[in-house]
């Protein structure tokens, strides 16, 4: 099974805003710095995303949000989509009420155009018992090994977690990841992140040291390096990265700016050895949005019609 993908879907916004429905379990979200000029500011930083990966070598299939608009987060598609490289899709049960309007049946139409969809599997109707399960901010797949990285919180229900798992064969490695005030994580995808060689985790953020060591060791079984990163650094989006491939097959591994200047220069130098390093300001969609590079991209492993 492939760990990466050099397909990925991503969604040009038409009305960015700090979302209130989500504040309260995302404490990287910061609404008081919300400008008036929020959508044209995030829509640029989201084209100078675009740029830069497909500059890097990565295949973008951007889909335009629908107007009247009210999907403040709809330029974070990875939460209610993922798709397989076998033709499955799976939609997931979304905390947020406005965002359960981002799941769309013309982004499924679109995908068919170019891509084989063998079956969809609709886990939405867990929204009626308050159980979700966001996507791949709710887990973080090793694809290699067949695990499901998941943080709990009020985003990641372990009933969905059983629901989704057995039909894809992978086995959940559970835990529990706090900032640096004990608030729980909202996302695992923003505490870490797993490419071929390389994991990205705040392992600070584990305080519970029988579950650190269970993760870290089932990383380096994996053959993962780890690269640790701190609360600062987490804080400034250094979890929420993505690797990605190019046209040869090569790592590119993506970022904010933000990110990328906030890893050490040794970091900086383990990441530039293992592929190319593809990174944007996302400033304004970090602060207001509380998700950043990771967030902004859906992964496509479904087989291409051409």
């Amino acid at each position: 099974m492939q760990q990466t993908t050099r397909n990925i879907v991503m969604v040009r916004p038409v009305n960015f805003f700090s979302n209130p429905e989500t504040s309260e379990s995302n404490r990287f979200q910061k609404p008081e710095q919300q400008p008036d000029c929020a959508q044209s500011a995030a829509r640029g930083e989201f084209d100078g995303y675009v740029a830069a990966l497909r500059a890097a070598g990565v295949q973008v299939l951007v889909i335009e949000d629908q107007q009247p608009g009210d999907t403040p987060d709809s330029i974070f598609p990875n939460n209610w989509i993922s798709m397989h490289a076998d033709g499955r899709v799976f939609l997931y049960p979304m905390e947020a009420p406005n965002r359960r309007r981002e799941r769309r049946d013309s982004t499924l139409a679109r995908l068919r155009q170019d891509f084989y969809i063998e079956s969809v599997t609709d886990l939405s109707g867990f929204e009626a018992q308050r159980q979700f399960l966001e996507g791949t901010g709710s887990i973080v797949f090793d694809h290699q090994a067949r695990v499901a990285y998941v943080c709990l919180s009020s985003r990641s229900h372990p009933a969905v977690l059983d629901a989704l798992l057995p039909q894809l064969g992978y086995r959940a490695l559970p835990f529990d990841a706090v900032d640096r005030h004990g608030a729980a994580i909202y996302h695992t995808n923003v505490m870490m992140a797993v490419g071929r060689r390389l994991a990205v985790v705040c392992l600070q953020s584990i305080r519970d040291p029988q579950q650190r060591d269970r993760l870290r060791a089932s990383l380096q079984l994996a053959g993962r390096e780890i690269i640790d990163i701190d609360y600062q650094q987490m804080e400034s989006f250094c979890g929420n990265v993505i690797e990605l491939a190019d046209a040869a097959g090569g790592a590119v591994f993506a970022m904010s700016s933000r990110a990328w200047h906030s890893f050490t220069p040794a970091q900086q130098a383990r990441l530039l050895a293992c592929g190319q390093v593809a990174h944007a300001p996302l400033d304004t969609i970090e602060d207001l949005g509380g998700g950043g590079a990771r967030c902004m991209v859906a992964e496509n492993f479904l087989p291409p019609k051409r």
